[in-house]
C-alpha cells in the first residue's frame, strides 16, 4: 500500500510504503526517516523523481530500524550544490581587459555565495574537500588553464644546490621553485588565486600548489607552503589553472574567491541549460553504525566532498546508485562488517571512486565488504595518482564482476590480507601516469593471502616506465595471480622483489614482457636497504609473524626473519611461475633474481595467430598442454 508522507503521519510502519516527493526536498526524507525511527520497525521509503538539494548531509545511523529501504524512483537525485540561473555579461572594465579578446563577448558572470577555494591537494596529503566546481548539463567544466590541453615541461629547477633523489639523479628543492620556458606566464597579472598542478618529480606523484610569484625576468615560479613530498625535476609535466587571462575557450570558468563570483564561457545556450555549482563540503549521504539498511536507485551529484560514507555498522547495502561529479570520493566504507556496493555506476570523482576498509589485521578477522557488478570509471579527476576505482584496506573483502576503465592512474589498490579480486574487466587505465599497476600492492611482507584471479586486464597506457597489469611492488609477498587474461600491456605480472608469490595458469598476449621478477630487496643502494630495514622490518615485527594467526595461516612467512636479522637484504625466494600461456616477448627473470626463482616451468609460448580474440577476451589453448580453462564468460558485470 502506498501512502503519501505527511507530517501528521502517526504510524508509518502500519503502511507498506512511505512516499516522499521532490517538492518536500531533503526535509521530507528526514521526516520519513524520523517517523520510522519512532516506530522502531523497518519499512520502505520511496523517493519521487526530482532534485533534492542539500546544504547538509543526510544522516542515518543506529537509531534507524533494520530492514528500512530507501528506494528512489528514476530521476530522484541528491545534489550537493546550488542551481545558478542569474548570469550576466562582464561589465567590470578591469576584468574585461584581462580576458582574451575573443572571449569577452561570450563570458558570463554569476554571484555564488560561499565558494569553496582551491587547496593544496595531492600525493602524500590528506584528503580534503574540493573547491567549488561548475557542472553544465551534467558535465564537469574546466577551470581556466594553460596550456589548454596536455602539459608544459619544467625548463629547470631553481636550486643551485640540487639534492640526490636516492637513485643517482638530481632534484631541486620545492621552496626554491622552478623555471618555465614559454612567454605566456609572464603576461599574466599578479593574482593570488593562480594554482599549478604537476608531476614534479615522478610520474606517479602529483600535487596542486598555489603560485606566490611569477618572476618574468628569470622566468621563475615560486609556490606556497605546504609543499609536496618531492622536489622539482627538469622536463617533468605541469600546467597552470584558475588563470583569468587563459579563459579562452567554451567550457572554461574562472573562480574569483574574494568576490564569490564565477566567470564562465558556456559551451551552449545558458537559457536552456542546467548549471550547478558544488557547495556542500560534506558527504551527501552519511551512514554511521547502521544495521541492515538499503539505499537503492538514487543519483548523487555535484558535491565538494564524498557521495556516500558508511562508518561502522553491519549489512548496509548500496544498490544501483549513480554517484558522479563529486569533488572527493564516490563511496567510502570505514569499518563495520558485511557492507555491499552492488550494481552502482560511480564515475567522475575527484579522488577514489570507492574505498573499503574493515577487518582486523592483527587477528586476520575478515571485514567482508563487497564491491560487485559496478561500472566504475573516470576516477581521480583531481588528485590523479593513488585514487583508483577501488581502494581495498584491511582483511577479507571481495571486488568482483566490475567494469573498471578510463582513469589516469590505477584501478585497484590493495593493502591488507586475504582479499579476493576476481572477474573484473579492467582497461584503459594509467592514461596519464607511469610506474603504476592496474592492480597494485606493495611494501609489506605481511600483507598476504590475496587472490587475483579471472580478471581481463587489457589496453593500459603508461608514460615513462610504463604500467603493469598486476604490480606486486617493493617486495609484496604471498599473493596469488591465477587464471587472468592480460592483453596489450607493457608488463603483465610484475614481481618486484617479493617472496612466495604464485603466477599460474594465466594468458599473456602482447605484453613486453609477460612476467617480470627482480631482486630489489637485495639491492645494496641505500634507498632499497632503507625500504627493507627501516620501512618493512617494523611491519613484520608488529604482526608477530611467528605466532598465530600469521604463523599458522602463512607458514612461509617466517623465512624472512633470518634475512631481516642481518644486513644484505631479503631475496625473492619461493616464487612460482608455472603453466602460463604466452604469446609475445615472453618471460623475464632479471639477474640477480634468477638464482632464487626456482619454480619456473610448463610455461608455453604460443605461435598460433588465431590464439586470442581481444574483443571477447577468449583464447584457444593449444592441445596437449597442462592448462585449466578460464571462465571468460563470467568476467565483467552480471546481468540483473
Amino acid at each position: 500500500m502506498r501512502v503519501w508522507f505527511v507530517l501528521a503521519l502517526a504510524a508509518p510502519a502500519a503502511f507498506g510504503e512511505i512516499v516522499v516527493t521532490a517538492q518536500q526536498g531533503a526535509a521530507g526524507i528526514e521526516q520519513a526517516r524520523d517517523a520510522l525511527r519512532a516506530t522502531g520497525r523497518g519499512a520502505t521509503v520511496r523517493l519521487g523523481a526530482g532534485d533534492y538539494l542539500l546544504d547538509h548531509s543526510l544522516e542515518f545511523g543506529s537509531r534507524d530500524p533494520e530492514g528500512s529501504v530507501y528506494l528512489a524512483e528514476p530521476g530522484a537525485r541528491l545534489v550537493g550544490g546550488v542551481r545558478v540561473r542569474a548570469w550576466r555579461g562582464v561589465r567590470d572594465k578591469t576584468m574585461l581587459a584581462r580576458l582574451p579578446a575573443a572571449a569577452r563577448p561570450h563570458v558570463r558572470v554569476a554571484e555564488v555565495a560561499g565558494l569553496g577555494a582551491l587547496r593544496a591537494r595531492g600525493f602524500g596529503r590528506e584528503s580534503m574537500p574540493a573547491h567549488s566546481e561548475l557542472f553544465f548539463n551534467g558535465q564537469r567544466m574546466t577551470v581556466a588553464r594553460w596550456p589548454n590541453d596536455g602539459f608544459a615541461r619544467i625548463a629547470e629547477h631553481s636550486d643551485n644546490d640540487p639534492q640526490d633523489d636516492g637513485h643517482g639523479r638530481k632534484i631541486g628543492r620545492l621552496p626554491l621553485g622552478f623555471r618555465y620556458a614559454e612567454d605566456r606566464p609572464s603576461q599574466w597579472k599578479k593574482d593570488p588565486h593562480i594554482w599549478v598542478h604537476g608531476y614534479w618529480a615522478w610520474d606517479w606523484a602529483d600535487t596542486y600548489e598555489r603560485v606566490t610569484a611569477i618572476e618574468a625576468a628569470s622566468r621563475s615560479i615560486l609556490t606556497a607552503e605546504p609543499h609536496g613530498l618531492y622536489g622539482f625535476r627538469k622536463d617533468q609535466r605541469y600546467y597552470f589553472l584558475n588563470v583569468l587571462e587563459e579563459l579562452d575557450q567554451p567550457g572554461e570558468y574562472w573562480l574569483d574567491f574574494a568576490a564569490n563570483r564565477i566567470y564562465f564561457w558556456p559551451p551552449a545556450d545558458l537559457r536552456k541549460a542546467e548549471v550547478f555549482v558544488s557547495t556542500l563540503d560534506r558527504p551527501l549521504l552519511r551512514i554511521d553504525n547502521a544495521r541492515g539498511l538499503r539505499f537503492e536507485g538514487l543519483a548523487l551529484e555535484a558535491g565538494r566532498g564524498h557521495g556516500v560514507t558508511v562508518e561502522g555498522g553491519q549489512g548496509v547495502t548500496l544498490r544501483a546508485l549513480r554517484v558522479g561529479n563529486m569533488g572527493n570520493g564516490g563511496v567510502t566504507v570505514q569499518g563495520g562488517r558485511g557492507h555491499a556496493i552492488e550494481r552502482c555506476e560511480i564515475a567522475h570523482t575527484g579522488d577514489s571512486a570507492v574505498e573499503i576498509t574493515g577487518g582486523d589485521r592483527a587477528t586476520l578477522t575478515a571485514g567482508g565488504h563487497r564491491v560487485e557488478d559496478c561500472d566504475i570509471h573516470h576516477m581521480g579527476q583531481w588528485v590523479r595518482t593513488y585514487n583508483p576505482a577501488v581502494k581495498v584496506n584491511g582483511v577479507g573483502h571481495r571486488v568482483a564482476h566490475n567494469s573498471i576503465h578510463d582513469a589516469p592512474h590505477a584501478g585497484i589498490l590493495i593493502t591488507g590480507n586475504d582479499h579476493t579480486i576476481e572477474y573484473n574487466d579492467i582497461h584503459h587505465l594509467a592514461l596519464e601516469t607511469g610506474d603504476v599497476g592496474a592492480i597494485y600492492i606493495g611494501r609489506d611482507y605481511t600483507e598476504r593471502g590475496t587472490v587475483i584471479r579471472y580478471n581481463y586486464i587489457h589496453e593500459l597506457g603508461g608514460v615513462g616506465f610504463g604500467s603493469m597489469a598486476v604490480y606486486l611492488d617493493d617486495c609484496a609477498s604471498g599473493i596469488t595471480i591465477y587464471g587472468n587474461i592480460f592483453y596489450k600491456l607493457k608488463f603483465g605480472a610484475f614481481v618486484g622483489g617479493g617472496r612466495e608469490n604464485r603466477v599460474e595458469n594465466n594468458v599473456f598476449v602482447a605484453c613486453d614482457p609477460a612476467i617480470h621478477v627482480d631482486a630489489r630487496g637485495t639491492d645494496p643502494r641505500q634507498v632499497w636497504q632503507d625500504m627493507v630495514y627501516v620501512q618493512m622490518k617494523p611491519k613484520v615485527e608488529a604482526m608477530k609473524v611467528m605466532e598465530a594467526p600469521y604463523a599458522t595461516k602463512y607458514p612461509a612467512i617466517g623465512g624472512v626473519l633470518p634475512y631481516l636479522a642481518r644486513p644484505g637484504g631479503v631475496p625473492p625466494e619461493g616464487n612460482v611461475i608455472r603453466r602460463n600461456l604466452i604469446q609475445g616477448p615472453g618471460l623475464t627473470v632479471r639477474e640477480p633474481a634468477r638464482p632464487w626463482v626456482t619454480d619456473v616451468g610448463e610455461n608455453v609460448t604460443v605461435d598460433d595467430p588465431q590464439f586470442f580474440n581481444p574483443a571477447t577476451g577468449t583464447y584457444r589453448a593449444p592441445t596437449g598442454v597442462n592448462f585449466a580453462p578460464i571462465p571468460v564468460e563470467r568476467i565483467g558485470p552480471r546481468k540483473p
